[in-house]
């Protein structure tokens, strides 16, 4: 079955399930209230935002210590494997979840954008919701620019996407690792504001 021998089946069937999961309860629920667009974008925003900082783990605890010690095992396999089939794949999938995980972020936020990315200083009264959504909002952000600014440009020069002299390269792989490092260090926070507004977390 193509559905369990192909991730990118499994990844649509998934989807369609949770779509018809969601249709069938609402139409046996809450049959006389209207679509709400906010749930979809929260669903959106979850299950790209898992893709992220999943794939931000995995490089961080997982990849980047391996490839250390496959480049200090002189006898062993090294790490051309994971750079040559791994990495461009989950990079891939690292760099497009970060943004459609913004992106529905910002759809979720709706008519809160503003207040939420300016903290709630141009509302008339601080809001504790506000702010808290905005800081991880902010923090976010910060980690969606390292992605597409500083990681995945670097990460192009490490894999020979892009042409670069092995001093480039030394200086990319510095810059790609401190940006990752920084994300990893930031989504801990960002996750427990992002966490905070919906499940009562105690800030």
């Amino acid at each position: 079955m193509k559905i369990l021998t192909n991730h990118r089946y499994a990844l649509i069937t998934g989807i369609v399930l949770a779509l018809v999961l969601s249709y069938c309860l609402h139409a046996t629920l809450v049959p006389d209230s209207e679509f709400n667009h906010l749930a979809l974008a929260r669903w959106v925003h979850i299950v790209a935002g898992v893709f992220w900082i999943g794939l931000l783990y995995y490089f961080n605890a997982v990849q980047v210590p391996g490839l250390a010690d496959a480049a200090a095992d002189k006898g062993g396999p090294g790490g051309a494997g994971i750079t040559k089939y791994v990495a461009p794949r989950a990079l891939f999938w690292f760099r497009w979840a970060a943004l459609v995980t913004w992106v529905a972020g910002a759809w979720l936020l709706d008519k809160r954008f503003v207040d939420a990315f300016t903290l709630s200083l141009l509302m008339d009264a601080v809001d504790y919701q506000t702010v808290v959504i905005g800081i991880g909002a902010w923090l976010g952000t910060i980690m969606l620019f390292n992605v597409w600014g500083l990681i995945w440009p670097n990460q192009k020069k490490i894999l020979g996407f892009k042409p670069a002299t092995d001093e480039e390269k030394v200086k990319a792989r510095k810059v790609a690792l401190y940006a990752s490092r920084a994300n990893f260090i930031l989504s801990i926070p960002m996750l427990l504001c992002m966490a905070a507004t919906s499940h009562g977390l105690p800030i």
